[in-house]
């Protein structure tokens, strides 16, 4: 039988496989990722069909007018080298055409990621740590249901390159897991997330104006894992203060990757963003 290869736009229950797929690739997805990756962009997950079999897939998320982000970019061991992938590649650049687009490329495809137009900005590096499950006593922090969505927006747009409204909504109130602000001065002053995924807990994003801000949110996220649970922050390496945090907990680096754009560096304040929110969607 001849190859028939085609490419289409994923259903719902088929970001579940990409899903899977990333965890089999030791990238450890979070339990409820599918939901809130696709409550993004549902136009923006592709999938290769060979002889109507998946072998690949690709994430192509558009944010507002401006940007859009890549990732879930794999193609099944068995089928490598063949050139599926390059044909997820190009509809996932079709689709975002006109736009910003960024990505977390891992270190072995960052030569190739420049060929096609994509500048490295910086390394973001992976921390594990552990869960305290230890309660913080400290009134500047609420649960972030307490914060309007008007005002959590305002301030996420202020650390991300275009508006993901939808993305938010799913992201800060997916189940189990643990959102939180710090608030004083009667504003938000950052937040942070911790979710489930497949080995314990990751924290992100984690914004802040400074590091204590920073400092009190991890202490009380990582008081939402608990004790002895493995916790992960992805930490933009020019941020010297989460690098700082990090260290300071005794964290441990697993894992790097770049974070990539095409048309430039979005300019983002990297000194308030202590941990990225995921490396698949930005």
């Amino acid at each position: 039988m001849g190859e028939d290869y085609a490419i289409r736009r994923m259903r719902r229950d088929e970001v579940e496989l990409a899903i899977d797929w990333a965890a089999a690739e030791g990238w450890n997805p979070g339990l409820n990722d599918a939901d809130c990756f696709y409550s993004a962009d549902p136009k923006g997950f592709f999938i290769g069909l060979l002889n109507d079999e998946p072998v690949g897939c690709i994430s192509a998320v558009a944010y507002g007018k401006t940007f859009g982000f890549l990732g879930l970019y794999i193609v099944r061991q068995n089928f490598r080298g063949r050139g599926f992938g390059i044909g997820l590649w190009h509809e996932g650049m079709d689709y975002l055409l006109g736009r910003r687009v960024g990505l977390d490329g891992v270190v072995e495809q960052q030569e190739n990621y420049k060929k096609s137009g994509f500048q490295f900005i910086h390394r973001s590096v992976r921390y594990q740590g552990e869960g305290t499950g230890d309660t913080i006593d400290d009134p500047g922090i609420i649960d972030l249901s307490e914060v309007s969505f008007n005002d959590l927006k305002r301030y996420d747009m202020l650390h991300f390159p275009d508006q993901r409204d939808q993305f938010l909504k799913t992201w800060v109130d997916q189940p189990n897991s643990v959102a939180l602000g710090f608030v004083g001065d009667e504003r938000l002053k950052g937040y942070g997330l911790l979710r489930p995924c497949r080995l314990g807990f990751k924290i992100g994003p984690l914004f802040a104006e400074d590091e204590r801000v920073a400092e009190s949110l991890f202490r009380a996220l990582t008081g939402g894992a608990e004790k002895g649970a493995p916790v992960f922050l992805d930490v933009p390496e020019p941020n010297s203060a989460a690098l700082r945090l990090a260290e300071r907990h005794k964290m441990e680096k697993t894992f790097e990757t770049a974070r990539m754009y095409t048309r430039g560096d979005p300019g983002l304040p990297l000194r308030n963003i202590f941990g990225v929110t995921t490396f698949e969607l930005g």
